[in-house]
């Protein structure tokens, strides 16, 4: 460890952290880098990475923490680390310049600029000595500073090439036309049709390993069976939502999912655990056990959770980013174990135990096991002559027995930062999962973590912050943040009832409208108009890892718009959903959000009233249905300020109401009745 720090000892990142010993003598990014940059006439070395990325530590160990590759460096560069997850709006233009360069992009990124923050070259690892096909640090290095120093103008223009491609790259066409004249149902069956030709039939999941969770097109799914009845789309759905809660992939002693896997089986994943995969994940089984009711998905998001609340939790109501995948340096190594070891902890009970969860003497990754299910536990406890609920028993002494050895590991590190739009992400999963398991806690987590955003994270004017950490919360919230906390402050108002929340989603879409909007498409950008450390406004609109902020606000903007009878906002989604279309069509696992918009826009969406002074005592009841196409509000009190609560006469008894388009039915009585109605 060197004595010596560099500047990133004052950042709260705890990936910049990780980098303040260093003999680099990284900046953050920020004025003072990007001054000495000019003034001294160099070339930026932009490094980006995060907490819980592996090849990130590997190329620290073996180069930044080396004292001659950082002499060179602090020579010929100024050198600024970013973690991605406090600026993913660097993240996204720079990724995007490598991914053009090279072909192909990931992290750690290296990406290196001119003295106005250009790109002229870049790449992702870069090993210590010349391997892989790959050259080694220092004769990147090396060749650089000299192509800089020597041939400046070449550079300058190349800069100049990339920065144009990426501006008008940004700039996308959407075709419209051919996709504009087929039937609505026509075009969603074909989106299920290329999602299920892409399906794995046999692990679940879609193409091939590494594999994601793609939460987003299991969901579209769910609810294409609910519209069509078309059991394909909802067997694929469950299948590999099945194979995930079974495999590796999901931590069977202590519940929560890991990033990927890195085949096709779900057996082993890169192991570190992100909060947006899990509130994700939670969102959509929360959905499948709705439709289901089947006791596996109960048992996980209760498992899920719980982990959530052990290692992802602040005592004051916020929700951190990311366990590492590794631990002393190993991947894995607090999550797996070997046959001898279970042996010696769990005595006469290890056979059966091994046997169900597929561990053996040579382990099933690596030389150790992960734990996984490879059998159904009733098939299983019907093959070892065991009733289901004895077999159960002995599997939950066994776990908490290896839990409590596997606790006294050390642990992998956790990013203790809080980002607004993964907490907005998991505050909705703990709604829905409340919405779907009727457990209390779940709603009182959820009222407290947005209190806890309230007071942490919101600026003066308006505005919100990104990140926050030891009490600081810094950066102008992005996009994702904005769209994400509309999100669940509409799904917090469902589950509670509290309007106060839908008046809260409608200042900050205002907000987001003043602030983000591109002109004629109606498409938002990435950062907001008065952020000016950005080279360019960039445009996402891929439902990647997490939603693309753009899909998120069109179905905000749907929803609020029947909410609070705004014809323009309704205009507004639909403007962007059918810009869409096209792509949505043809590339549907990119754009599960965007597919699910499309859903909506066709098949119309119910407005619902819960009113009278008992409502919300049938609230529960209602909130365990299915219904994904539906705008929600319970009130004991009139209220005159929304349309689909306005002239409503409040008895003692319940009466709900069924509208569609502004127009209702006769009220009914019971969640049954409406039921049978809908």
């Amino acid at each position: 460890m060197h004595t010596h720090t560099n500047r990133l000892i004052h950042e709260t990142s705890p990936y910049l952290l990780q980098h303040a010993h260093n003999p680099v003598n990284w900046y953050a990014w920020g004025e003072e880098a990007l001054n000495i940059a000019k003034l001294e006439n160099k070339p930026m070395l932009v490094s980006i990475g995060y907490a819980a990325c592996h090849w990130c530590h590997v190329m620290e160990r073996e180069s930044f923490e080396s004292e001659a590759a950082a002499a060179f460096m602090n020579a010929h560069f100024v050198n600024i680390k970013i973690d991605r997850e406090e600026r993913p709006d660097i993240d996204h233009i720079y990724m995007d310049a490598v991914q053009a360069m090279t072909g192909s992009g990931g992290w750690p990124l290296n990406v290196f600029l001119t003295p106005d923050a250009k790109p002229f070259y870049g790449g992702t690892y870069f090993p210590p000595v010349k391997a892989f096909n790959r050259s080694s640090w220092i004769e990147i290095l090396t060749a650089i500073s000299q192509a800089f120093n020597e041939r400046r103008d070449e550079i300058e223009s190349q800069a100049n090439n990339l920065l144009n491609h990426l501006k008008t790259s940004n700039t996308f066409v959407l075709n419209t036309n051919d996709a504009a004249t087929e039937t609505n149902n026509k075009a969603l069956n074909e989106v299920a049709e290329n999602i299920l030709k892409n399906a794995d039939k046999t692990w679940g999941g879609f193409g091939s390993a590494p594999k994601f969770p793609q939460t987003f097109t299991i969901q579209f799914l769910l609810r294409h069976f609910h519209f069509t009845k078309d059991k394909n789309a909802l067997n694929q759905a469950l299948l590999s939502l099945d194979k995930m809660i079974l495999g590796g992939i999901y931590d069977q002693l202590g519940g929560g999912f890991a990033r990927y896997s890195t085949d096709s089986e779900w057996l082993a994943p890169h192991f570190e655990k992100m909060l947006y995969d899990n509130a994700l994940l939670i969102s959509v089984i929360s959905e499948a056990y709705q439709v289901t009711s089947d006791p596996l998905y109960k048992k996980t998001i209760v498992e899920t959770l719980t982990f959530i609340e052990r290692e992802l939790s602040a005592s004051d109501g916020g929700f951190y980013s990311a366990l590492d995948a590794d631990s002393e340096g190993v991947e894995g190594k607090f999550y797996t174990w070997s046959r001898s070891e279970i042996d010696e902890i769990l005595k006469d009970d290890s056979p059966l135990f091994c046997n169900f969860f597929d561990v053996s003497e040579k382990g099933n990754w690596e030389r150790v096991n992960i734990l996984r299910v490879l059998k159904g536990a009733e098939q299983f406890a019907a093959e070892n002559q065991k009733e289901p609920g004895d077999l159960e028993n002995i599997l939950f002494q066994c776990k908490e027995l290896l839990l409590a050895v596997r606790s006294r590991r050390i642990r992998p590190q956790l990013d203790d930062k809080v980002l607004l739009s993964w907490n907005a992400l998991m505050n909705t999963a703990y709604s829905k999962a409340y919405a779907a398991t009727g457990i209390e806690h779940y709603r009182i987590v959820a009222i407290q973590n947005i209190k806890f955003l309230e007071e942490k994270m919101k600026g003066e004017d308006g505005s919100w912050f990104h990140t926050y950490k030891n009490g600081l919360a810094k950066y102008p919230a992005f996009l994702d943040d904005y769209a994400n906390l509309v999100q669940s402050y509409i799904f917090l108002q469902e589950v509670t009832g509290n309007e106060t929340y839908l008046e809260k989603a409608k200042i900050i879409t205002e907000y987001v409208l003043q602030n983000f909007v591109e002109d004629e498409k109606g498409f938002f950008f990435y950062t907001h108009q008065q952020q000016s450390d950005v080279i360019i406004r960039k445009r996402e609109i891929y439902d990647g890892a997490i939603p693309s902020g753009n899909s998120t606000m069109a179905a905000n903007l749907a929803y609020l718009s029947m909410v609070f009878d705004l014809p323009e906002w309704l205009e507004h989604a639909n403007k962007m959903n059918d810009q869409m279309r096209a792509m949505v069509i043809k590339y549907p696992t990119s754009f599960g959000i965007w597919a699910m918009n499309m859903q909506l826009e066709n098949m119309g969406v119910y407005e619902i009233a819960l009113t009278g002074k008992k409502s919300a005592n049938i609230l529960p009841s209602f909130l365990h249905r299915y219904i994904p196409n539906k705008v929600l509000q319970t009130s004991v009190l009139p209220q005159p300020n929304y349309p689909l609560l306005r002239d409503k006469k409040h008895e003692e008894d319940v009466k709900i109401y069924l509208c569609k388009n502004y127009s209702c039915r006769q009220p009914v009585t019971s969640v049954e009745a409406l039921i049978e109605l809908l």
